[in-house]
């Protein structure tokens, strides 16, 4: 990632010069449009109301780029290439505001436009975007694509999606399941928490929220979450802060739930920060027995510390390293249970990290695939007989999946895919008719389906010698 680059003009003024300079730093210079754009909301004045405003206009315009280039494209002369970077920002937040956010006044999103296009730029630059945007409230949004389209092309102007990404995804799912998916990827992502169990049962945390005018209900996914709406961002709450929820995703709930540990053993999450399905099996084994929590990065390590700490955990051991080094510094076969959340292209998460899906290939996908098989052949040897080896990525691509899990057990035919997953785990799913017939120990959950970020989870044990 380079260096963030700082645009004329001074210091960012108001909601929409907030979200362009974060849009410019995106593009320009590979920022993480999440973490950009927390760094520019904890440096700005805004108001909860404007920082709102910034987020949406933010993670909205990243949504649908594709969408507003190919309208732009016959409005702009030598658009996107050779328009200045920030005028590009500034043009495509002000389209995503004009026919997504019904809410602001056009003459107000032109006018603010206009403003800023004057203070970075200069007259010429207020000029053509004054011009654009009037034009397109005049003329009206490009919503009609030609009937001949290829439908691969369709999906990806409506929903805003790499064509390669879309062709892809035609070919695993089928036309219906790929437009869903990226419909829902578009969505806005939901508020979720999980509730320590070691502190209060669901139900009191539930009661909890409501009672201080939250709107908080239980997870239909997940028997520790909870989803919330108006409530802020959770991590400022008290709840949060005395160790009563974990923000987390409902499907990455599921990982640690499906390793299912008990109390008393040896646990290794290979890949853990932040520390989420760290503390959640140390939840789950009631705090008793050796949880060993790894992160490539030394600053990541002191996250998971943070964690555990805040939720009263003292079985949670942290360490820093390569998890393919792992086998040098834990014993051979010592561990009931091994998690390996492992490093994926994130193409179940597009919904909260929009820029994912225009950052990626198909060579990152193939790579990472390459990655993973290493992984899983350096952790295995840390299983003890008997034990569980837990695999599991938020990423939708088969060949970090299924076929990685079918790699893995070609080489490694001492494990087997466990079909005994926790019951609480399988019925919400069951019962919603998103579980396979055929399923052997493997699920792969898609965005659509609960609202959740797109996960694959695989249980495999290790024979008993």
């Amino acid at each position: 990632m380079k260096k963030p680059i700082r645009l004329p003009g001074g210091k960012p003024q108001g909601a929409r010069e907030v979200a362009m300079n974060v849009l410019h730093n995106v593009e320009m210079a590979g920022a993480y449009s999440g973490l950009e754009l927390n760094q520019a909301l904890q440096s700005s004045d805004l108001s909860r109301p404007d920082a709102a405003l910034a987020t949406e206009l933010v993670y909205g315009t990243i949504q649908r780029l594709n969408t507003i280039d190919h309208d732009l494209k016959g409005r702009v002369k030598g658009w996107p290439n050779k328009i200045e970077p920030w005028v590009r920002s500034l043009l495509r937040m002000s389209y995503y505001q004009l026919r997504w956010l019904s809410r602001v006044p056009a003459h107000a999103a032109v006018d603010e436009a206009v403003r800023i296009a004057k203070k970075r730029g200069h007259a010429g630059i207020g000029g053509l975007v004054n011009g654009v945007l009037r034009g397109l409230l005049r003329e009206g949004f490009d919503a009609a694509l030609p009937e001949s389209l290829p439908v691969a092309e369709r999906i990806s102007l409506t929903h805003s999606h790499p064509l390669w990404l879309v062709e892809r995804w035609i070919s695993e799912f089928g036309e219906k399941v790929t437009e869903e998916i990226c419909a829902a990827n578009n969505d806005h992502p939901h508020a979720s928490a999980r509730v320590n169990r070691m502190r209060a049962t669901r139900d009191q945390v539930v009661a909890g929220l409501t009672d201080a005018g939250m709107e908080a209900i239980p997870s239909p996914l997940t028997s520790e979450g909870i989803l919330t709406q108006k409530a802020g961002n959770l991590v400022h709450s008290d709840w949060y802060q005395q160790g009563w929820i974990t923000v987390q995703d409902e499907s990455s709930m599921l990982v640690a739930a499906v390793a299912n540990p008990k109390p008393g053993m040896q646990v290794l999450d290979c890949c853990a920060a932040p520390g989420g399905k760290t503390t959640h099996l140390a939840e789950i084994m009631r705090n008793e027995g050796k949880i060993i929590a790894n992160d490539v990065h030394p600053h990541k390590e002191a996250l998971i510390k943070q964690q555990a700490d805040r939720l009263g955990l003292t079985s949670v051991e942290t360490m820093a390293g390569d998890a393919l080094e792992l086998g040098n510094r834990i014993e051979p076969q010592s561990c009931d249970v091994v998690l390996l959340d492992a490093p994926c292209s994130g193409l179940g998460v597009i919904r909260r990290k929009p820029e994912i899906k225009w950052n990626k290939s198909a060579e990152d996908i193939e790579s990472l695939s390459n990655l993973q098989s290493k992984l899983l052949s350096s952790v295995q040897a840390l299983v003890k007989p008997g034990g569980v080896l837990v695999y599991s990525t938020c990423t939708i691509a088969s060949e970090e999946n299924e076929s990685t899990i079918r790699r893995f057990l070609s080489e490694y035919p001492d494990f087997a895919l466990d079909a005994e997953w926790p019951d609480e785990v399988l019925a919400p799913i069951r019962e919603a008719g998103k579980l396979p017939e055929t399923f052997a120990g493997m699920l792969q959950l898609l965005p659509q389906m609960f609202g959740s970020d797109g996960f694959f989870i695989a249980r495999l044990r290790k024979q008993s010698q």
